[in-house]
């Protein structure tokens, strides 16, 4: 992608709040640990960009 960093909006499996963080989009594929800024639970986000440069975010709870 042209801007590596993107901010991007959430909504926390938990709490539910709407919470913003900022993605590293330089890697195609990443999976990594974030804690909710509201109720600092630890959310599971999937990060994937493609050839066209679209960016799919997905964000479960630590369990799933």
């Amino acid at each position: 992608m042209n801007n590596e960093l993107k901010d991007k909006t959430i909504s926390c499996p938990y709490c539910g709040e709407s919470i913003d963080i900022l993605l590293d989009c330089s890697l195609p594929d990443q999976q990594y640990v974030e804690d909710c800024q509201v109720c600092c639970r630890p959310i599971n986000i999937q990060l994937s960009v493609d050839y066209d440069e679209n960016l799919q975010v997905t964000v479960t709870h630590e369990n799933e």
